[in-house]
């Protein structure tokens, strides 16, 4: 399994952007699919975006389209989430997760998760 770490999380104003990374230990990177998922206080975890293993395919949920981009670089082995015009309701702690070969959106596929980063967005 791919051992990550996510960082770039923070707190800030409605409107505003953040850049997460999540930075992937071993040699086979470019072998995993990569997701974005949150879990804001008291609710479920749900998925934000995914990215398959070239960076070729891409996939968003309905209310962060437009908003936010998911890319890979599989020279650096890092996944990244740029978030743009944030808004209060993207308030969550974000977590990376890595999929060996293929990239779903179920969460439950996902063998290896980060420790998660927390993105606050005031109004």
């Amino acid at each position: 399994q791919v051992q990550l770490v996510e960082s770039g999380g923070g707190l800030v104003q409605s409107g505003g952007s953040l850049r997460l990374s999540c930075a992937a230990s071993g040699r086979t990177f470019s072998a995993y699919g990569m997701g974005w998922f949150r879990q804001a206080p008291g609710k479920e975890r749900e998925f934000v975006a995914a990215i398959s293993r070239s960076g070729g395919s891409t996939y968003y949920r309905d209310s962060v389209k437009g908003r936010f981009t998911i890319s890979k670089d599989n020279t650096k082995n890092t996944v990244y989430l740029q978030m743009n015009s944030l808004k209060p309701e993207d308030t969550a702690v974000y977590y990376c997760a890595a999929q060996l070969l293929t990239i779903t959106t179920n969460g439950a596929d996902f063998g290896s998760w980060g420790q998660g980063t927390q993105v606050t967005v005031s109004s």
